[in-house]
């Protein structure tokens, strides 16, 4: 397999810091979900290692550092991050810069099986109608839901991506491919409110202004140019949704943001609609993922079988 060398050089960089490598192996990230989601797993990297760090002198002992922050979150959590770490590691040692695999002693975690993660209608109804919640969360929330998107393609959004004429957007997904998600009612009329006449930049923007410089600066089509905000990141769209939702959870935990895609889909199956339909929205590549998201129950089962049986459909009304 050939070696990908840095843009402009020769060959590896002996020395090259930690805080380098991370920054140009998230640069050569091309997917912008994927990107956002390792910049933040490696950010953590460098805070661990400190700037100045030789990326070659990594070890297991500061990735388990890195882990360490998210030990007590769920398996999916711990395994996308590992994943980040993992992908990091192979593309340090295909550029010569890292001899060993400092993520030899961390192991993936077996995901636990869920019942129904779906969010009952009413409740969503309630969080989506509450005046108490900002513009930006309730619009960000039923947006989620209506098109049953994936939260990091919908707040990867730019106004650009908007046709508000025919309620859709143009999303990338996880593959990496360019499609379209679909909103109902609820979301277009709170959409215009939001934009308030922007044209350009990203759709969901964070409460401060982004920083101009330094490494938490970020990318230039990450911030609003009208108001040099930038754009609303993950973590602080999961806190606002978490904290809000945790008075309507009978755990009193809160939802998470991937919890709307599962109530959306779960909701038109109990709706009627069929899997190739089911299959459509979510943009699953195969029907078997949906066993994921959709789990109708006992109840469910019971029904199709009275009014299949033929019996019961001879008889008299």
């Amino acid at each position: 397999m050939p070696v990908v060398l840095f843009p402009g050089q020769p060959g590896p960089v002996p020395g090259t810091t930690t805080a380098l490598a991370a920054e140009r192996f998230v640069d050569s990230i091309t997917t912008a979900t994927t990107r956002a989601g390792y910049a933040e797993t490696l950010t953590r990297l460098t805070a661990v290692t400190g700037p100045d760090h030789p990326v070659a002198a990594l070890t297991p002992e500061h990735y388990a550092a890195v882990m360490d922050r998210w030990k007590s979150a769920a398996a999916a959590t711990w395994n996308r991050h590992l994943s980040a770490l993992c992908s990091f590691t192979t593309w340090a040692q295909r550029q010569d810069l890292l001899a060993t695999n400092p993520a030899r002693r961390l192991q993936r975690r077996k995901p636990a099986r869920h019942g129904d993660r779906a969010i009952p209608l009413t409740r969503l109804e309630t969080l989506f109608t509450d005046p108490a919640h900002a513009l930006r969360e309730r619009l960000l929330w039923r947006l989620l839901y209506d098109t049953a998107a994936r939260a990091e393609e919908i707040l990867t959004l730019n106004v650009e991506d908007l046709d508000l004429e025919f309620r859709r957007a143009r999303v990338v997904s996880k593959g990496g491919a360019i499609e379209y998600v679909h909103w109902a009612t609820g979301s277009a009329r709170l959409l215009p409110r939001l934009l308030r006449g922007r044209a350009t930049g990203p759709v969901f923007l964070a409460d401060r202004r982004a920083p101009a410089s330094g490494r938490r600066a970020p990318a230039a089509a990450d911030i609003d140019p009208a108001t040099g905000r930038g754009r609303l990141s993950y973590p602080r769209a999961e806190y606002l949704f978490k904290t809000a939702s945790a008075a309507l959870d009978p755990h009193r935990h809160g939802w998470t943001l991937h919890q709307l895609r599962h109530s959306a889909l779960q909701h038109l199956a109990q709706a009627g609609r069929t899997a190739p339909e089911l299959q459509a929205k979510s943009r699953h590549q195969h029907l078997a993922s949906l066993g994921h998201y959709v789990r109708l129950g006992e109840e469910t089962s019971a029904r199709i079988t009275a009014e299949a049986d033929p019996v019961q459909r001879r008889r008299p009304r």
